[in-house]
This record gives structure tokens, C-alpha cells and sequence, in this order.
């Protein structure tokens, strides 16, 4: 369930390769128009295109062409919408790109639309909805008081995410999470201090002393999130990966995550990492041009991603084994593997695999952990697991272009060759760090703890 003030997002893009001779502004020509819904229904959008999420959305859209657009744009995407405006404009954000870049943002200024009463289909919904997430972007409809009354009441049995907006309304009790980004922390809380982690977990404090939440998670853009869930105890930090691009929604993709994680009945700092982590993949995958694409990148596999770079002209890479112990030879051969396309995929043995080939002793750790261990990575972009004693079946499903192993196999002819080959792939070795070897490192720690 999403609640939330809706708007119409145009964006028109084009080239700019001169500056007009009135003034020193660029000239934007060959321009194409693409409008999707914004505010709450670009929240409601992004949570539909997660695999087996039915959504409702509770908005308030102007009787007029761009309402119908909007309405029209969101039937398309499998939205229920449960309309409370009883007439009005809606609210039109225009952004002029060009280059990836916006260059001027045109709002259109509209009063707050006429709302009618909460019908019994919302009701219904709220009872029994399994998520919920409040998008306030200013527009009024938060302030409704029966449907205020009704959020309240499905606080109290489920958990409520709210994105703040500096023109809406507080919270209502019982919210499970609220995630206002930087500056609007720092409106919210009058806290005057130094922008920066110690600031705004000031900041989060605060507003927990102000709003009934029960956590509360600052946004932090590039720098992550900080969630505060005891004003006495430790914040906890979400540094991000960086990642450049179309920021654009980018807020809205971490408020659905973290709404959606916490249904799952994980822990707030779960929901948060998951949060940053989909946010942080939606700028990569290129924000809101993205959702032209089906199925979404962050929503689907290893598979599904080379596919997809794939088809855009790039190159797979695939490497495979254990990786039990990760140790510098893992981290230098991976790294060295990633450079040479643009997606590397691991597959690694499952722990019945490794114990049919390196015995009843081993892995270590577990295939969870390994993959785990792996994903977080920068240079790994995803990780499969096969339970066969060669990685010939995914391959045939993965298909790289380039297959890469360690360097202490050159000069040998690798056993899955022919299979890579078979596509038009190619094998490839590079060179490995001497002294690193997870079953000898495994003898020495026996060693040691022999010795004592």
C-alpha cells in the first residue's frame, strides 16, 4: 500500500552543441518527451516492478489532461488507485536534459486538490495490506483526517515506512521508520549543527524526541543513511557504493525497499543496508530511464543483469571455484577479471560440491556466507551457486564471453574451454599472487592451534 501526493514527471531530453546568441544559455534541440507518474506513483511504480508485490496506491490526481496521463501511466503498470480528488491540476515537474544532466527544472504551481472522504475499499486495503508506505510530497494529502485515523490504525498492526516532505504533515503514531533525507532532517529538527554524520545523527535524535516513530533513518545521498533507533545507544552507518548518475527517484526506490524488507519481518538495520543498497543500483541502472526496462536490474539475478549488458554491447566476464577463506589471491584475481568487460559473474561450488572435492572438512564456510562475502565486493556483480563438481551448466546458462581463472593454471588446457568456446567465448588466465592458498592456509592455522 502507498499513500501519497501524485505528480506528472516530464522529462525532455535532447542534444545541446551551441549556446543561443541572446544569452549565454545552451540550445536544446532534437528533443524527445517521455512523462511518467511522480511523487507517490513513481514509489507506487517502483514497488510494483518487485516480483510478486501487488500494490495499491492512495493518491489524489487533478481533473484534467495531465491527471488522466498519470492515471492512464499508472493503469499501466498494474496499479489498483483508490482516487480521493474531487477535482483540481495536477502538479507537473518538466526537467530539460541533456548530456545525463539535468539543465533546468520548470514546476508548475498548483493549490492543494479537493478531497473527498476515505472510501471503504482503502479501509479494506490498509487491513490488510502487508507493507505500508507514506510518500508526503506536500500536496495535502497527508493532512486528511480520516485517512490519518486509518494509517494510525494500520500502524498499530503492521509496519508503516514515512518519506517526510518539509511542506507535509508529522508522522502518525506508531510508524515503524521514517527516512527524510539530509536537509529535510535539518528543517525537521531546527538542529543547526555541522552536515555531517555526527550532525545528523543529532539530527535523527531529535526528531525522535519529536515524532512518535520508532526509528528513524536519515538519507545521506552518496554518503548512505545513519539509522537511530535508541537516543542512548550507537548510531548505525550505511555507507553506499558510489555510484554516478540520474538521481531521480532514487529517494522513492529506498523508502519502497526499506517498507518492503521490514514486511519481511527483518531487523530496521537490514531494511536500511537492503534500502541503500536498491537506491544505490536504481542511480546505476540509470534512475528513472530504467523503468523502460523490464524486468528491472536490482530486481533480478546474475543472469538476468549480463543479459541485459549483454544486449546494450558489453562484455560478460565469468569467473568460478570455492572461494572458501577469501583471501588476497580471490581479491586479485576478481579484480583483475572485472576489468576486463563490464559484468563479472562468479560461480561457486555449494558446500555438497566442495565436499565431494575437497573432503568432509570442508568448506569452512558456507556457500550463504561465501556468496554473501563475494556480492559485497565491488568488482563482483553477482554470484551463482551450482551444486555440480564443474560449473558446465551454468556456463551454458551464464554464456561469458570471457572465462577467467588464476594464473597458476597457465599453460594447461582449462576443462570447461571447449563449453566456453562452443558460443564463440574465450578462456583467459591472469596472473596470480604466489603464497596465497586457502588449503594451506587452513593446515597452518591447524598448526598453531596444535602447538598450543
Amino acid at each position: 500500500m502507498v499513500v501519497g501526493d501524485v505528480l506528472l514527471d516530464r522529462d525532455i531530453t535532447g542534444t545541446a552543441d551551441r549556446l543561443s546568441p541572446e544569452a549565454p544559455v545552451p540550445v536544446v534541440s532534437g528533443t524527445q518527451t517521455v512523462n511518467r507518474p511522480g511523487g507517490a506513483g513513481l514509489a507506487a511504480v517502483l514497488a510494483a516492478r518487485t516480483p510478486g508485490w501487488r500494490v495499491t496506491l492512495v493518491c489524489g490526481t487533478g481533473h484534467d489532461e495531465s491527471g488522466a496521463q498519470v492515471r492512464a501511466l499508472l493503469g499501466e503498470a498494474g496499479i489498483e488507485v483508490i482516487d480521493l480528488a474531487t477535482g483540481g491540476t495536477t502538479p507537473i515537474k518538466t526537467r530539460i536534459r541533456t548530456a545525463d544532466r539535468t539543465v533546468l527544472r520548470l514546476d508548475t504551481d498548483t493549490c492543494p486538490l479537493p478531497l473527498g472522504p476515505l472510501p471503504e475499499l482503502a479501509h479494506a486495503r490498509l487491513a490488510t495490506a502487508e507493507a505500508v508506505l507514506v510518500c508526503d510530497y506536500g500536496r495535502g494529502i497527508t493532512s486528511h483526517p480520516e485517512l490519518r485515523q486509518a494509517l494510525t490504525s494500520a500502524a498499530a498492526g503492521r509496519s508503516l515506512v514515512w518519506d517526510p516532505h518539509p511542506r507535509g504533515t508529522a508522522p502518525v503514531p506508531g510508524t515503524a521508520l521514517a527516512v527524510p533525507n539530509a536537509e529535510e532532517a535539518f528543517a525537521f529538527s531546527g538542529h543547526t549543527g555541522p552536515r555531517d554524520l555526527a550532525g545528523d545523527t543529532a539530527r535523527a535524535v531529535r526528531l525522535l524526541a519529536i515524532w512518535p516513530v520508532k526509528q528513524l533513518a536519515i538519507t545521506r545521498g552518496r554518503n548512505g543513511a545513519v539509522l537511530v533507533t535508541n537516543p542512548d545507544g550507537h548510531p548505525l552507518a550505511v555507507p553506499a557504493r558510489y555510484a554516478a548518475g540520474d538521481t531521480c527517484g532514487a529517494g522513492d526506490q529506498l523508502a519502497v525497499t526499506a517498507a518492503m524488507t521490514l514486511a519481511a519481518e527483518r531487523l530496521p538495520s537490514h531494511a536500511v543496508a537492503a534500502a541503500v543498497e536498491a537506491a544505490t543500483s536504481y542511480i546505476e541502472a540509470g534512475g528513472p530511464a530504467s523503468l523502460a526496462v523490464v524486468p528491472a536490474p536490482w530486481c533480478t539475478g546474475p543472469l538476468e543483469r549480463a543479459a541485459r549488458v549483454r544486449a546494450q554491447g558489453g562484455k560478460v566476464v565469468g569467473a568460478g571455484g570455492c572461494f572458501d577463506l577469501l583471501h588476497a589471491g580471490h581479491l586479485s584475481l576478481l579484480d583483475q577479471a572485472r576489468r576486463l568487460g563490464d559484468v563479472l559473474v562468479v560461480c561457486i561450488n555449494s558446500d555438497a560440491s566442495v565436499r565431494r572435492l575437497k573432503g568432509e572438512s570442508r568448506p569452512v564456510v558456507g556457500e550463504r556466507e561465501r556468496a554473501m562475502l563475494l556480492t559485497a565486493l565491488n568488482c563482483v556483480d553477482g554470484v551463482i551457486v551450482f551444486d555440480e563438481d564443474t560449473p558446465a551448466r551454468v556456463l551454458a546458462e551464464l554464456r561469458p564471453d570471457i572465462w577467467v581463472k588464476g594464473g597458476d593454471y597457465a599453460g594447461q588446457r582449462i576443462a570447461e574451454a571447449d563449453l566456453v568456446e562452443s558460443w564463440g567465448g574465450e578462456v583467459v588466465t591472469v596472473p596470480f599472487l604466489d603464497g596465497h592458498s586457502t588449503t594451506g592456509r587452513i593446515h597452518h592455522v591447524a598448526q598453531r592451534a596444535g602447538v598450543r
